[in-house]
């Protein structure tokens, strides 16, 4: 019965505050920032965002390379390259494939002083057998609500939704394998990437069409999108493409792309040209694809 009264009790506070005009995120994180990069980063625009929303060159930035799958890491690692020749003098190296040393308050100490966090790149699904539901994960949650920003590569890019794309441990052509769960800090998301360069944009048209409830996002390399609240703008390289069950273009396409420069609207799902003055952008029909 205790119960029951304190979940009741809880649920009335909630209406009374989203009453009072509180808006609830419906996709992004309500805190914090995220950088969603599709691999194969060249130039440094990308990384260069990435500390600047950490707070700068003297942040404290922690990199987990454990996507990579190596049975150690160390200060040779390259994926620390790129936040050297950034400039950033606080970078911590922070790996384990032990679900119970993700749960100590050893490892969890290099996330709880940082301000940014970078997932490398590898098999997403070893992400998430190391880190979901684990006080590592609790830990990344936090440090978006004080402010911080999480990135990642490639795998590092694709655990950031909520249904990971790619998942199977068997090989990652199956878009819909044995491990199906991301860390959510994009919600009701699919994200791929490599998706140009390796000519995977038809790949997330099947999960849409198997959960219609989810955004389908694909970055190609070099590219990313920033994440503030639910807007997203894309940065880098090249493009990104939009997979929404509830709406196609008028030509009957099933997806369409985004340059850089252009914003999306998570929540609303509407997209922002640059090139029309960050005007929406009346590009699809509110209609269901076809069913096959």
């Amino acid at each position: 019965m205790r119960r029951i009264v304190r979940f009741t009790i809880v649920i009335c506070v909630c209406i009374q505050i989203l009453g009072e005009g509180a808006v609830a995120q419906d996709v992004g994180p309500p805190n914090g920032s995220l950088v969603v990069v599709g691999g194969g980063m060249r130039s440094s625009e990308i990384v260069d965002r990435f500390v600047q929303l950490a707070g700068g060159p003297h942040a404290h930035i922690v990199v987990i390379p454990t996507a990579g799958g190596a049975e150690s890491y160390d200060q040779s690692f390259g994926g620390l390259r790129p936040f050297h020749q950034a400039g950033v003098r606080n970078l911590t190296l922070l790996h384990t494939y032990d679900r119970e040393e993700a749960e100590t308050d050893a490892f969890v100490h290099a996330i709880q002083k940082a301000s940014g966090v970078w997932f490398t790149g590898g098999r997403q699904w070893r992400l998430a057998d190391s880190y979901l539901g684990t006080r590592t994960e609790e830990e990344l949650w936090a440090l978006l609500d004080r402010g911080g920003v999480i990135g990642g590569s490639s795998a590092g890019a694709t655990i950031q939704g909520s249904y990971l794309a790619r998942g199977d441990t068997r090989t990652n052509t199956i878009m819909m394998g044995d491990h199906e769960e991301g860390f959510g800090f994009l919600r009701n998301t699919a994200v791929d990437q490599h998706l140009l360069y390796r000519n995977r944009q038809f790949d997330l048209i099947d999960v849409i069409q198997a959960k219609p409830e989810l955004l389908g996002i694909g970055i190609d390399e070099n590219t990313a999108i920033v994440v503030r609240g639910d807007r997203f703008e894309v940065v880098g390289e090249s493009y990104v493409a939009i997979y929404d069950h509830e709406s196609m273009l008028d030509s009957g396409g099933q997806f369409y792309f985004l340059a850089p420069g252009d914003q999306f609207d998570l929540a609303e799902r509407t997209a922002y040209r640059v090139s029309r003055g960050l005007q929406p952008l009346d590009r699809v029909q509110a209609r269901r694809w076809p069913e096959h």
